[in-house]
């Protein structure tokens, strides 16, 4: 009867949460400051309402912690393992991940300005990138541990490999979205290759630059969260998740999964305010401020 009530608690949680993000997203708000409010408000009710559901669900019911804690517990956890959860997200974050993400954006941009200017590496070089991007990284990263070692930069490597290739593909797709109009403007200007570059087909390129820095941000943590399964030093997320794990300290696994998360949407979060401080003339920038 408990299980019952319980349940039917957690439905018509669900259910309110539901109703008033339904009501919240019919709303025509007459002002800017309160569209911006409403915005904010509707995935801050979703995320609220999902984790008392969880709570009430993992409380309620005869569900053991060790496989489904309470997000109360997981939040005790958190806050008092403070100084391991700083120590593994230097590691893997400030070391691991920042380096690789700079690197390997950097190398695909930097290939497809020498892609666009060569036929022979457009014909030569992208078979080659495309074959690696498919190799699966649960292969990969034992071969990058043994060349360079557990420490960060084997990990760094592998985030390089996985991200280069989706920066590569979205830069030429960027530098090949100018118009013809516009081009053939630029060549009775007689402007160079470098003046019809950074004038006209880098800023139209700008939107696809940062839609693969943005997907970029989520692979270069899932990358080095999964390279440290393979060999690690005894510091890092993906460490202590696969040693919490098997100490079936799951309330930690989760705390450190939490870690992961925020520094990955505040990653995603910090590249796409660039963006729109970058491509504030482009439409979906612009449309988004005008409403």
């Amino acid at each position: 009867m408990r299980e019952i009530a319980v349940l039917l608690f957690a439905v018509l949680l669900w259910l309110g949460g539901w109703g008033l993000n339904e009501y919240l997203v019919r709303l025509r708000p007459g002002s800017r400051s309160m569209t911006a409010r409403v915005n904010l408000a509707v995935p801050a009710i979703f995320g609220v309402c999902l984790l008392l559901v969880w709570e009430v669900l993992a409380r309620g019911l005869p569900i053991p912690p060790i496989l489904l804690p309470a997000p109360s517990m997981i939040v005790m956890t958190a806050l008092q393992s403070l100084d391991v959860i700083a120590q593994d997200f230097v590691q893997t974050v400030l070391k691991e991940v920042l380096t690789g993400y700079v690197l390997g954006c950097g190398a695909g941009i930097l290939c497809a300005f020498a892609i666009d200017r060569s036929t022979f590496l457009k014909n030569g070089l992208l078979p080659l990138g495309n074959l690696v991007s498919a190799l699966p990284i649960v292969g990969l990263a034992p071969i990058m541990i043994m060349w360079f070692g557990f420490e960060w930069p084997s990990k760094a490597a592998i985030i390089v490999t996985m991200i280069f290739f989706p920066m590569l593909i979205n830069t030429l797709s960027g530098l090949s979205a100018a118009g013809h109009m516009e081009r053939d403007l630029m060549r009775t200007y007689a402007a160079s290759w470098w003046q019809t570059m950074i004038a006209l087909r880098l800023p139209a390129a700008w939107p696809f630059i940062f839609n693969a820095l943005k997907i970029n941000s989520t692979l270069a943590m899932i990358g080095a969260i999964v390279a440290e399964f393979f060999g690690s030093p005894t510091v890092g997320l993906g460490f202590r998740i696969s040693t919490e794990m098997g100490r079936m300290n799951t309330a930690m696994v989760w705390a450190e999964i939490l870690a992961a998360a925020i520094a990955g949407s505040l990653f995603y979060g910090i590249v796409a305010l660039i963006e729109r401080r970058v491509t504030f003339w482009h439409p979906s920038v612009r449309g988004g401020q005008r409403s």
